[in-house]
């Protein structure tokens, strides 16, 4: 089977402080590329919701708390996070 290619992403938010100057930007984007980030984490569950209100229900869901209770146990460490999309045009 042939590896598929451009199906990995990575989604990283940052928010540079008042003031920073835009070469000062690009160079800390351009030095990201040399960084080794994936400390250790193997895998990425993805959701996407059509709202805050769709993610809090599936927060309070009584299938979440049981997917849960059932892989914590076994997941070594996690990590979650939640944002809300915002689109740039240039």
């Amino acid at each position: 089977m042939e590896e598929a290619k451009g199906l990995v992403r990575h989604v990283l938010l940052v928010k540079f402080k008042d003031g920073t100057p835009p070469a000062k930007m690009q160079q800390i984007i351009k030095n990201f590329a040399n960084l080794n980030l994936d400390q250790g984490f193997t895998h990425v569950l993805y959701l996407r919701f059509d709202s805050a209100k769709g993610l809090a229900e599936y927060m309070d869901h009584p299938v979440h708390a049981e997917f849960a209770n059932q892989s914590l146990p076994h997941l070594d460490k996690h990590v979650v996070i939640d944002y809300e999309q915002t689109v740039f045009h240039t």
